[in-house]
């Protein structure tokens, strides 16, 4: 199994125990995405407890990746993955795989 596939394996595993269907498709796409970060310890992972990094995913990824402007709307879509997803160690790919469908922004990866 290659590690992009064991990564996959991990991000559906916390997704599974969130008691989120997983469109595994769409989990694939995502992760790939990200490209090598999913490799690297610290960049693998998104805080919500640290604000510059949520600057961040609201800069790079839902303004750049996801094309929104609405600065209300991202804080909200942020706040509610950051409750969903309550472990320490929240892997960006499940964290930005719930933003893009708590979002319905999937067709952006089709």
């Amino acid at each position: 199994m290659s590690k992009f596939d064991e990564a996959l394996e991990a991000y559906k595993a916390d997704l599974t125990e969130l008691k989120i269907k997983v469109d595994e498709d769409l989990l694939r796409k995502v992760t790939k995405s990200l490209g090598p970060s999913i490799y690297l310890k610290d960049a693998s992972l998104v805080s919500c407890s640290d604000q510059s990094e949520l600057d961040r995913v609201k800069k790079n990824f839902l303004s750049g990746k996801l094309g929104m402007s609405d600065d209300a709307e991202m804080d909200n879509a942020l706040k509610a993955v950051c409750e969903t997803y309550k472990v320490n160690h929240k892997k960006r790919a499940v964290f930005y795989y719930l933003l893009v469908t708590n979002l319905k922004k999937e067709s952006i990866f089709v």
